[in-house]
């Protein structure tokens, strides 16, 4: 997925980007942390790195300087650091004793979790509930607008967009080509308004990480950003990153192990599961009943979630802990859904959305496109054959994916053939056709 990242520093600090920042932390107290965590949690960072000012462990813990200075001056206290001179801005330098090595391995022992600083699970609900899709709204003309520009029935349109409005879940099902993996990914652009993302959550003392690059879009920031400036003790609470609504996006490879608590022994560090990155936005499971598991696994995996709204996950050491479900879940599937599932997990679904072959208006827009994007000159009559008599005689339905695959296969042919061409050739097409759908290429002769 692509997006434009520009965002204002306001928009970033006020409700005009989404949901409302938690005020940063001016003390342990308000962290919501115990302090004995946090000096765990700064040994950890200077086991790692060596020594540090009080910049950088600021920056590295996404907690302030006067809560960073709390931590130290008991760290020195308790004889677990000492002061090693001044760095820039005549920040104080610190770095850990022989006790404090110890200390800083037996943190290590007990939870490999060595960032920012985690927010306590209660403020995670609190935030998650406090930006929820169903506490905002998405109206017709936004869904019609974000889908301009592309070739799409309306009736579909207005079937897809009371379902993203109503957060509920959804199936799309239809043949294999119709558009449903494209038009699914392509909801992610209905996400509306941006929503907090914490570093990672803080769980019966572990820290779940949460915060995925891969998955979560942080908006751009300026120098003057809170993020820049940790110092400040006004700005929103940089333990969250203002991202825009996820869209977690996976198909075959899941694993129904995936859906729970990751946990790596080698670093001892726990990761949330792809429901929990994908709250508060979309979560698209494609190529349903392709998953190396009974697709019955999957559903009774997601009927309480869904009946709930609320998940229940398990730490590596057996601690059971709830969360918020607050995900748009969008399945899709090329096989029948009564083949799939029972009638108790299908009743679930709130919208089930069949995708059909396309009309002979919507496959020539979606050929002209097509050429469009291949900067090749549009021929309307060379067009109307492959619709009306190729197709027509092959009995090949208009699929969405054709125009791609086919005007790909002519290019390919002539570039071959060391052909300089604006637009493609009737020869060209002909070699394509063949090529693409084998012995269904040459019905009577008519194609070649």
């Amino acid at each position: 997925m692509t997006f434009d990242l520009v965002q204002s520093t306001a928009a970033l600090t006020g409700d005009a980007a989404g949901a409302k920042a938690p005020a940063r932390p001016g003390s342990v107290a308000e962290t919501g942390l115990e302090l004995l965590y946090l000096a765990d949690l700064l040994s950890k960072q200077l086991f790692e790195h060596g020594v540090l000012d009080l910049h950088r462990l600021s920056r590295g813990s996404a907690l302030s300087g006067a809560i960073i200075e709390e931590v130290c001056h008991f760290l020195r206290d308790e004889g677990r650091v000492e002061v090693r001179g001044v760095g820039e801005h005549g920040a104080l330098r610190f770095g850990l004793t022989d006790r404090g090595r110890a200390g800083a391995l037996e943190a290590f022992s007990r939870d490999g979790y060595a960032g920012m600083a985690p927010v306590p699970l209660e403020d995670y609900v609190r935030q998650v509930n406090a930006q929820a899709m169903s506490a905002v709204g998405i109206g017709r003309r936004e869904v019609h607008a974000a889908f301009a520009d592309t070739v799409i029935a309306p009736e579909r349109l207005d079937q897809l967009g009371p379902a993203l409005h109503s957060g509920r879940a959804m199936f799309i099902h239809g043949e294999a080509g119709t558009g449903k993996s494209f038009i699914a990914k392509r909801l992610s652009r209905l996400l509306p308004g941006s929503v907090l993302v914490p570093h990672a959550i803080l769980v019966a003392g572990k820290a779940l990480r949460c915060f995925d690059p891969a998955v979560h879009e942080p908006l751009a920031t300026s120098d003057d950003s809170p993020m820049a400036r940790l110092y400040l003790e006004d700005g929103h609470d940089p333990r969250y990153i203002r991202c825009r609504r996820p869209c977690v996006i996976t198909g075959g490879e899941l694993t129904l192990d995936m859906l729970d608590v990751q946990y790596d022994p080698a670093t001892r560090v726990h990761h949330a599961p792809v429901q929990l990155r994908a709250n508060n936005g979309m979560l698209v499971i494609d190529d349903l009943g392709r998953q190396r598991m009974e697709p019955m696994e999957l559903f009774n995996r997601w009927i309480v979630p869904l009946e709930e709204g609320h998940d229940y996950l398990t730490l590596s050491n057996g601690q059971h802990f709830q969360v918020p479900f607050d995900v748009a879940l969008v399945l899709s599937t090329n096989l029948d859904p009564l083949a799939l599932a029972d009638p108790a997990f299908l009743r679930r679904i709130g919208y089930k959305i069949r995708f059909t072959p396309l009309a002979r208006a919507e496959y020539l827009g979606i050929w002209q496109q097509e050429c469009e994007k291949q900067a090749l000159g549009f021929d309307a009559a060379l067009a109307g054959v492959l619709v009306d008599d190729w197709h027509r005689r092959a009995g090949v339905p208009l699929l969405p994916c054709h125009p791609r695959d086919l005007i790909g296969l002519a290019q390919d042919y002539l570039r071959y053939r060391e052909c300089e061409r604006e637009q493609l050739t009737h020869e060209a097409l002909s070699w394509a056709w063949h090529n693409y759908f084998g012995e269904l290429g040459n019905p009577e002769g008519e194609a070649s």
